[in-house]
Formats: structure tokens, sequence, C-alpha cells
């Protein structure tokens, strides 16, 4: 995109200064034929050196020219080499590239000619030009001069643009730097082909502005200074739209005044999205009946956009005719693919109780949001009780979500009628440490409602200003412990990978620390709450541990087995072989496991599995005595994940959390091949690993330190070196 403006500047220039030079060339020519008087000469006259002149200028003019082009190629290179160079694997390069190139245009012999002075030029923001970086740019579509050129019948196709709606809290709290940072940020989002659509929201409150005269005052001046900060990076533009917002004015049976909010001049919207600028839009909303300003709130205004831009209609008007309504939301569909959702909130990522690192790394919304819902809510139970709050009919909760307008504000109740957070504490409502959970729960219910219209593949993130505005200095982040890397803005990182800065699987012991001026910061206080979510998939298990834990199986007692009602055999053993390559022999499998399975984890509909047993150590009777039972080890037994599914979407952390969060949180032992490109992935998630002398294997277990002595040690070498694989080419050792 550089390379382009950059282009079509210089031959501006270029352009400009021809015609200046035939002007002046006209002239004086004119002036050397007075009344009609020609003369000729054999001699050099002053219109050959001026022609000269005008020659040896044009030269100079395209020398200038070219190498313009070749300093923003080279300009283009670096920048994307750098951003590409925060990615993890050439795979998620790859489907970077693949996702974010635009579309080719038709092929040209379909196309009618175009008159090169009326061609339009390509929407900026809508995808990446990647200059020179993968080979010498060249012009996929020449101009054809033609006598008389044939208008347009049909709109042509434009790359399809692809969007992230950002909220914005509390912009009055950041200082210009950081403003400017993230403006900067957004802009190189822009760049690589991820527009943004900010929301400004400058509310103090849960709810919207109260009795304030100059709340709309307010609401402009912060958003014109997210203008201004965007406007500053000097790569990508940024306009207010601050009146496209509608509210539907209804009155409920509850007796208070509805606002569900609504877009209602789409254009406005979408024409600076189609040119690369930044709409910019403060949370101010038009009653449909007054037409005067009301405040609305932040997250009413993110859902209102996001039924608009991924072409779901809103209230139909009594006058408006379906098909056409039809037609428009499909053609919206087409043109405009909503990728992601971003709150950059001071208080950064959603809060977990129960993660070493303090907050969610990645929230699967299938399998987690109920439980994230409840640790939230939990906490403000706390702090009630802290601020001495009656016990009795006590309720915390957020609106029914199958409500018209169910995120206009939070609702709790404290032993009386419903009141709205307005009735808290004063300080509970500017988020400071008690009232973060508050903001907390208001943005998993906005990520789950948003990330409930969208396509899976849609994800949001929630980090801190501060993070977002970070430019990718060097830092003391270190991930597996190998070494320092430069420290990733967590905006740029997700555009590149669709992942989280780190794994959320990762143990935090693995991202090493960082040093303060006070002395060393552990690994938890040093990261940045930030979280990653998606709509996801479920976690079946089986058992489910939370119900009883897992323990060796009783003789006598039954047991779980392969052909067990609840687990589809067959599309366990597609899973198994899709993943390795490799054909399994699935009755000697079955022969060996069933008896002695601990249990199975399946990830949405098979995408991912893992099936982990019992085994005896050498030398060890299985007689099923108390002994016996108490030697068993715990045997990741098949670890599996589509091809389909692999490297992408969080199937393997899905199931590698569940597998030592909930089903063996003391410890689990496994195996891989020495030459396993997943052994990477291994080594940074296990405590502890060993190369089996004489064998092919590498030995990896997540047992405590603590827990781990001589004899489990050997029982875990033992173990691995007995299993006998079960494949149909029957080769045991895969070296």
């Amino acid at each position: 995109m550089l390379l382009q403006n950059l282009a079509s500047k210089e031959g501006k220039q270029v352009v400009g200064h021809n015609i200046q030079s035939w002007a002046k060339h006209r002239r004086h020519c004119g002036s050397s034929q007075e009344h009609g008087a020609r003369h000729y000469s054999t001699e050099r006259g002053p219109s050959s050196q001026l022609r000269e002149e005008w020659a040896r200028e044009h030269v100079k003019d395209l020398s200038n020219k070219q190498k313009a082009k070749k300093e923003a190629r080279a300009i283009d290179k670096d920048f994307f080499m750098s951003v590409l160079g925060s990615s993890a694997t050439k795979r998620e390069a790859k489907s970077y590239i693949q996702r974010f190139t635009p579309l080719k245009d038709p092929s040209p012999a379909t196309k009618p000619p175009v008159d090169i002075a009326l061609k339009p030029q390509p929407a900026r923001g809508c995808g990446v030009n990647l200059g020179g970086f993968y080979g010498p740019a060249a012009v996929e579509e020449s101009p054809k001069f033609v006598q008389q050129p044939e208008k347009r019948t049909k709109i042509s196709v434009r790359p399809q643009l692809h969007v992230a709606l950002v909220k914005l809290r509390a912009p009055q709290t950041l200082n210009d730097e950081i403003l400017n940072g993230i403006g900067r940020t957004l802009s190189q989002l822009g760049r690589l082909g991820l527009i943004s659509v900010v929301v400004v929201d400058s509310q103090d409150g849960l709810k919207p502005h109260k009795a304030d005269a100059n709340w709309r005052a307010q609401e402009t001046k912060q958003a014109n200074r997210a203008v201004a900060a965007i406007d500053a990076s000097g790569e990508s533009g940024a306009r207010l739209v601050d009146n496209i917002i509608g509210v539907y004015e209804e009155a409920s049976k509850q007796g208070f005044r509805q606002h569900p909010t609504h877009v209602t001049l789409r254009n406005l919207l979408m024409t600076p999205l189609r040119r690369g600028v930044i709409p910019i839009i403060p949370c101010v909303g038009y009653s449909d009946i007054t037409q005067t300003a009301i405040p609305v709130s932040a997250t009413d205004v993110v859902l209102a956009l996001t039924r608009e831009l991924a072409g779901l209609p809103s209230e139909l008007m009594p006058d408006e005719d379906p098909n056409v309504v039809r037609e428009r939301l499909q053609a919206l569909r087409e043109e405009v693919s909503l990728d992601r959702l971003i709150i950059l909130d001071p208080l950064g990522g959603i809060p977990a109780s129960d993660q070493p690192s303090g907050y969610h790394v990645f929230l699967n919304m299938e399998q987690e949001f109920e439980a994230a819902k409840a640790d939230l809510q939990r906490d403000l139970q706390l702090e009630a009780d802290e601020a001495h709050v009656p016990r009795q009919n006590k309720e915390i909760h957020i609106s029914d979500p199958g409500a018209s307008n169910p995120f206009s504000f939070l609702e709790v109740e404290f032993g009386g009628p419903q009141s709205s957070a307005e009735s808290l504490p004063q300080q509970e409502t500017l988020g400071d440490a008690k009232s973060g959970n508050i903001h907390h729960l208001q943005n998993l219910e906005l990520v789950r409602r948003v990330l409930s219209i969208l396509p899976p593949s849609s994800s949001a993130l929630l980090t801190t200003p501060e993070e977002a505005a970070n430019s990718g200095k060097d830092a003391p982040f270190q991930a597996a412990r190998v070494g320092t890397r430069r420290q990733r803005n967590p905006l740029i990182h997700n555009l590149l990978t669709d992942k989280p800065v780190f794994s959320s699987s990762l143990p935090m012991g693995r991202l090493g620390g960082q040093t303060s001026v006070k002395g060393p910061v552990s690994p938890a206080e040093s990261t940045t709450p930030t979280t990653f979510a998606k709509h996801g998939m479920s976690v079946t298990i089986f058992p489910d541990p939370k119900v009883a834990p897992w323990t060796p199986p009783v003789p006598g007692q039954p047991y779980l087995t392969l052909t067990d009602s609840r687990i589809d055999l067959a599309r366990l053993v597609h899973l198994i072989e899709d993943s390795f390559g490799r054909k399994l022999d699935t009755q000697e499998y079955l022969e060996r496991v069933n008896g002695r399975i601990a249990g199975v984890i399946i990830a949405g509909e098979y995408e991912g599995g893992a099936l982990l047993t019992w085994e005896i150590p050498p030398g060890m009777k299985d007689d099923g005595s108390p002994e016996s039972r108490a030697r068993m080890v715990p045997y990741l037994d098949k670890f599996a994940v589509l091809k389909r599914s692999q490297g992408s979407g969080g199937v393997a952390d899905l199931i590698f959390k569940a597998m030592v969060r909930d089903c063996f949180p003391h410890g689990v032992v496994w195996r891989s091949r020495k030459t396993n490109p997943v052994n990477k992935w291994y080594f940074e998630r296990s405590r502890g690993t060993w190369k089996l002398p004489g064998t092919g294997w590498t030995m990896f277990w997540t047992t405590p330190e603590l827990s781990m002595d001589k004899q489990l040690f050997l029982d875990y070498e033992g173990v691995c070196r007995g299993i006998e694989p079960s494949w149909a080419d029957n080769k045991a050792i895969l070296d």
C-alpha cells in the first residue's frame, strides 16, 4: 500500500512537471513565430536546446520515480519481514497471507476496456500489498488506450474488507503517548489488511452519562483525540463518525425506557472503510422519534455495529421491501468480514482464580464461559461480604441475554428490588480494584454475544491500552527459556497467528521472569493480562473428573472401554489414523487397552482427542492389590489432532489443559519419537524429559519435582520402554 501511494505521488509530480515543460516549450516556440513567419535554419536553435533540456529533465524524473519505487519496495519488505518475524511458524505466516491477500480481478478477457483517467484506485486497507516481499512487483492490469472506451455496466468486485471492531474504554485516563501508540498499532493493522472501527467509551460509570450538560462535548473530545492519534501515525487516516447510531425508544413493561441501538446511515460507515480510513464512533445515539442526541452505552454500540457488519437485519421498517433488504444484507456479507473484536480496557484480560497467571490466556467460550462467569460472580460476592452487605437475598447477575436490550448495563441485586449499577458505591463504578470484576463481567458477556453472532473463525482479544501501544521494543520476555525475544504487540501477533502471545497450556515457569529495580519479578507478575477468546468447541471427558477423580481400576467393578456407547469408535479410529498418518490395527489395540483405560478426552466433533491408560510397571503383578494399584502409572497413550485442525484453533491446547488440570493434575507420562516435530511443543509443556538409552524414544512427564522419586522415575521409564505399538504395519520402533 505504501509502495502504491509513493508511486502514485511520484507519478503525479512527473506528470505535473511534464505539463509545465510542454507549456514552456509552446510559449517559446510561439514567440519565435511572430506574425506567422517561419524561420528555417540548420543551426542548433533555442527550440532544439529546450527539447534536449526537457528530455534530460524527463529522464531525471523517471529515474527519481524508479528510485522512489525501489525505496518504497524496500520499506514494505522491511515492514513485512519485521511483522511476519513475530509469527511462530511458517504455517501461520502462510495462513495469514492466504487469508489477507486480496483476490485477483476477473480475467481481462471478460472485462470491458477502461479509460486510464477514469480508472478507480484500489481501496486502501482491504488487502495486503506485499510489494517485493515474495517477488518483483508487476502490473496485473495494463491500461488500454482506445478511441471510444465503453462504459462500465457493473460495479467492479472489490476485495473483501477484513474488519476489526475495537472498543477503547476510558481514553480520558490515557496520556497522548499511549494514545498515539494505539493509533500507530491500528494503522499497522490496516497495512496488514485489517481495518478497524473504533468505539470510544469515555463513560466513567457502568451506565451512560447521568444528567450532565457537557456529556456530548466530552464524548466528542475523546473521539477527536483518537482521530488525532491515528492521523499522527502518518500511515492511515481516521474520521469522526458521530451520527450513525439510532435508538428505538419504546416503553417497556418494567416501566423504564429501553434504548435498542442500530446503525441508521450505513453509507457513512462503509465509505471510509472502503477507502482505508478508520471510523471513530463516540457513544452518541439519536432518537428515532425526537431526533435528539442520547447517550448510549459502548456495549450497545458495539452490538449494533456487529449486527450491521455481520449482515444481520435490524428491525424492518414498514416501508421497506424485504427483497431489497435481503439483497443489501447479502451484498454486505460478501463485502465485509468482521474478523475480530478487540477490547482495550485498563483492566486487561479476564481474570481467573484457578490459573497460575491469574487470568485466562485463552478462553474457549463453548466450554469455559459459564465457569469464568461464575468465578467473577464469586469474587463480587466476596467483595460484597467484605463491604458488610447483608447476605440475605443477595445475588449478582448479568441481564438475560434473550432480553431485547440485555447489555445496556449490569444489574445487581442486594436484598431488594432490581437496581442498576448506579446504586453501587461510587468507588465501585469507576474501575478500581473492587469494581473491576463488574467491568470484566460486562466484557466477558460482550465477547460471548459478539462471537455468537459471527462465524467460528472470528475471535476476540482483550488487553490493556499500554500493551496495545507497544511497538515491539526489546524486553526480557522469555518463552520456553530459549533466550530473550522481541516483545510482541498482542494485536499484531494475534492477526498473524490467530493465537495468543503464548500458549494457554504453557506452564508459567516456562515464561521466565523479569528483573526490575526492586529485584526479580515472577512470571505471573511480569506478564500482561491479555485474553484471547474464540467461540471454540466443547471438550467432553469420559468419565467426568468433576464427578469423581480418575483412579486405577478396581477388580470386579465396571470400567470404561472404547466400545462404550458414549464413544464413537469409528470416528476415534479415523482421528488417530489421520493425525499419525498410519493405519491402526484396531482389534489388537482394543485388546491391549480395554480394561486399563483411565479416560478419553474428545474435542469438538472428534477434531482432537487423547486416550489415557493405567499401566503396570515391569516386574509388578497386575493382581488388583492395593500395592499394584498404587504403582500404576498414568500414561498418555494417544494424543491426536486432525491434520486440518493442527496448528490452528487451539485444539491441542484445549486437550492438553483438560488432561493436566482436570484429569491428571498430579502428573502424567508419555513418550514420543526422537525425530517427532511435535517434540518442541512437548518440551515446552512438560516438567521433565529423558531420552531413553538404546531406543528411539523420548520420555516426557508433567509430575511435579517434589513428587518425583527414583522409584517413580524407574516406573515411568519401564512403562515407556515396554509399550508395544499397535499399528497395522507392525513396526515396533519408529526411529
